[in-house]
């Protein structure tokens, strides 16, 4: 009848266990493959990288000349009365013509100019470039390229960092997953030792203290495992943010660890000072602001500039009073400049500006010295981390080696009846323990590992 009751608990366990069998694995490898194509952070830094290319570009250097066109139409029609007062018709020698009724001189008559029409056409092309500014376009290409170094180093950064959060939460779930098989196992042994308890009470052998006694461990058993699946159930959905992936696509993860060699890691170690990112951003901000300041003082030289231009022309007129014929216009222009502009004094805003420069310059070197000085300490410590807690890594790997032969030992005590169901128990719980402390223990140290490598710039470059 007892066995009963935990049928369903039974069966619940057997079909979760049969869905984690059926699930595919993604390995550690598939696992950085997806949060490179798809971690949107990593997507947001990939793209200040494409703007910091285009910035970089021979187009924003300013070394290319401005070309401008400007072109123009204008149609004008107008209707006119010209007047002529106190002016006399001529008879072409220069003589008045002599109205013959009243001997006066004939007035001269008005002129109507009706729907006269004028077009004007023009177009004009305009380049200027500037042979010489001080250095400063120079500079400025030099400053824009080493922004760029900078946001790749940034990427990187972003990148390591995202690799760090995603093997942070796989390898939680990894642990809760070997957790989820150590307590499983607790619960059947858990559930056998009810079995027998319930024999040896039928048959009197036992009391039934010892029935209710592996009835509550059964149930804490079985609440134990719950909870751990729901806590994988909960990582799993952190680790699809991570890989922007559906929230609730399941899947097992690769519990396999191994750790890098030891000479190797002290290699790394050797060199990491001069492939830490945080280093070689430090030496990209030491360059970009000496080329701000070689930029700066190109205030105090000249500019030199060229200018050139092609201009066309066409104005057609309608013919008057005076020009009886269509007046046409057409007129081609082309011309050739140099300018030379020196800024004598410009009120000390450059010099301010130089002065500035200098500082920052000045600042950069001491926040490179201090971030030497972080990165070292860093290195130190994470190396020191990382051999502590390999050390207990593998004390809490003989801790399960004893705590499994006490079991052992313990289980076949207790079916002589030499120890009494508590004493079971507590050796049950104590296996327990070293098995989940070994499981924390061992990714600990793998994640010390990572943090160390990507210290010292060798975490993209590593099997993990």
């Amino acid at each position: 009848m007892m066995q009963k009751n935990y049928l369903p608990t039974l069966l619940l366990s057997f079909l979760f266990t049969c869905s984690l069998l059926s699930q595919e694995v993604l390995t550690k490898q598939e696992a950085i493959k997806l949060t490179l194509e798809n971690n949107l952070g990593i997507l947001i830094a990939e793209n200040n990288v494409e703007i910091a290319d285009n910035n970089k570009s021979v187009l924003n250097s300013g070394f290319l000349p401005s070309i401008t066109g400007t072109a123009g139409a204008n149609y004008q029609r107008d209707d006119s009365t010209f007047e002529f007062p106190g002016q006399f018709l001529s008879d072409g020698e220069g003589n008045p013509v002599i109205d013959e009724q009243t001997g006066e001189p004939v007035p001269r008559p008005d002129a109507d100019l009706y729907k006269a029409e004028a077009q004007r056409y023009n177009a004009r092309i305009t380049a200027d470039y500037v042979l010489f500014d001080g250095l400063g376009r120079w500079y400025d290409m030099k400053r824009l390229k080493e922004e760029y170094n900078l946001s790749s180093l940034q990427a990187r950064e972003t990148l390591e960092t995202t690799i760090l959060q995603l093997f942070s939460v796989y390898f939680e779930a990894a642990r809760i997953s070997e957790n989820i098989t150590v307590l499983e196992q607790t619960y059947q042994n858990t559930k056998n030792r009810l079995q027998r308890a319930n024999y040896s009470f039928e048959f009197g052998q036992v009391n039934k203290l010892d029935v209710l006694n592996a009835e509550v461990d059964l149930v804490n058993d079985s609440i134990n495992v719950m909870n751990e699946r729901q806590l994988l159930e909960n990582t799993l959905r952190d680790l699809n943010i991570v890989l922007n992936a559906d929230l609730e696509k399941k899947f097992a993860v690769d519990t396999t660890i191994t750790f890098i060699n030891e000479l190797q890691l002290e290699d790394f170690a050797a060199q990491g000072e001069q492939n830490n990112v945080r280093m070689l951003q430090a030496k990209s901000n030491m360059t970009i602001n000496d080329y701000t300041l070689q930029s700066a003082k190109s205030v105090f030289l000249p500019t030199i500039g060229l200018t050139g231009f092609y201009g066309w022309n066409l104005n057609q007129n309608a013919p008057g009073p005076f020009f009886p014929g269509v007046n046409v216009n057409n007129t081609r222009n082309f011309g050739l400049g140099a300018t030379l502009t020196w800024n004598l004094f410009d009120g000390g805003r450059g010099i301010t500006q130089v002065k500035n420069a200098k500082i920052l310059l000045e600042s950069q070197d001491a926040l490179q010295n201090q971030i030497e000085l972080e990165v070292k300490r860093d290195i130190a410590n994470a190396r020191g981390d990382f051999q502590n807690r390999l050390k207990v890594f593998e004390l809490q790997q003989q801790n399960v080696i004893t705590a499994t032969d006490n079991y052992r030992r313990s289980n076949e005590r207790y079916k002589l009846g030499q120890i009494t169901s508590v004493e079971l128990r507590q050796a049950q719980i104590n296996l327990l323990n070293a098995q989940t402390s070994r499981n924390l223990a061992k990714y600990n140290a793998k994640l010390a590992e990572l943090q160390l490598l990507q210290l010292t710039g060798q975490l993209m470059n590593v099997s993990i």
